[in-house]
């Protein structure tokens, strides 16, 4: 998508007492977020009524507060099988094509050549060694999304026990001390990530001048059926599924990726008997704030290995204060949408 043909969404909002130092994520020949004061000209521009404050909205505080886990690996070797294994079938029914030629000239031989009956028809005899090949990504996704499910329903069915963490804030940093968490649970490591959570549905669609019954704005899709609760289904925009299968009937155990997001470093945890510092992003980035169609998310994120050894992530919205200083980051850090490429 080329996001500098997409129509800029600008509205005026009151932010009441709240003071919000102006910044830009990203540019206008790209993706990007901006949060300025009035200038002289904006009069012309649509007003919403929308609410500005630290309160986490209900979208964002069901999808991202709890425990979690990546998808599957075989999701990633899925989807770099798909361009070979669909390269090879299209490579073999050339060949067959042409194979007259080929078998003239020698270039092949009978036995490679030719045809396999099955039934009552016949089939390219090298269309049936690349087609299984050809099936290969199907497999490992399915594969990968029964094993998905699966890890759901058994941290769902758990219960698990909320970790207890202290959190003290810093200007660069917030220090961490990991007091409790279940007992057969062991800390690996911790980082910090801020991202921008999708704007809401009906806000962009009412500075845009469009309605929900007629074509939605280039960038969005129609409305998606009610299947699930997540950020871009219920709230956002709807730009598609952004994780692999999941419970319908539950909340998602899969976290949804921001599309802009940055983190700190990775800071292993040696011991949880001390408090250790987790550092901010490299890039200064506004704190927190949620409105329609703004809102800055920062997170904590502590991994686990569970009792059968595999890793386990909480999740733990933050609140972080503003700078006082006006922010400016040029290039926009965009993720992957899916879940499985977005580099958690």
């Amino acid at each position: 998508m080329d996001a500098g043909s997409l129509p800029i969404v600008e509205a005026i909002v009151d932010n009441g007492e709240m003071e919000i130092p102006d910044f830009k994520i990203g540019n206008e020949d790209s993706w990007f977020v901006e949060w300025r004061g009035m200038y002289d000209g904006d009069e012309n521009i649509s007003k919403i009524d929308s609410g500005v404050s630290l309160v986490i909205p209900k979208f964002i505080s069901r999808s991202r507060s709890g425990w979690y886990v990546d998808p599957d690996p075989l999701h990633n070797l899925s989807r770099r099988l798909i361009f070979p294994t669909v390269t090879l079938v299209i490579i073999s029914l050339f060949i067959h094509a042409i194979e007259p030629w080929l078998l003239d000239k020698q270039v092949i031989s009978n036995s490679f050549a030719g045809s396999v009956s099955l039934g009552p028809l016949d089939y390219p005899r090298l269309l049936l060694y690349s087609f299984p090949l050809f099936l290969m990504p199907l497999f490992f996704r399915t594969i990968a999304n029964f094993r998905d499910m699966s890890r759901q329903n058994k941290i769902i069915r758990k219960e698990i026990e909320a970790p207890d963490i202290s959190i003290i804030e810093g200007d660069t940093h917030i220090k961490t001390h990991i007091l409790s968490y279940p007992e057969s649970y062991e800390p690996i490591r911790a980082r910090i990530q801020v991202g921008v959570a999708v704007p809401e549905r009906d806000s962009v669609l009412d500075i845009l001048g469009r309605r929900e019954d007629s074509q939605p704005s280039p960038g969005m899709s129609t409305r998606l059926p009610g299947k699930r609760f997540a950020t871009v289904d219920d709230e956002g925009i709807g730009v598609g599924e952004a994780t692999p299968m999941q419970l319908s009937t539950k909340r998602s155990v899969i976290l949804e990726p921001f599309r802009i997001m940055a983190s700190g470093d990775w800071r292993g945890i040696d011991s949880t008997t001390e408090a250790f510092e987790l550092s901010f992003p490299t890039k200064m980035w506004p704190g927190t704030i949620y409105s329609s169609l703004i809102a800055i998310h920062w997170e904590l994120i502590v991994e686990f290995y569970d009792d059968s050894g595999e890793v386990i992530k909480w999740v733990k919205p933050l609140t972080v204060g503003h700078s006082k200083e006006s922010i400016q980051i040029s290039e926009a850090p965009v993720r992957s949408g899916r879940a499985e490429l977005s580099n958690y």
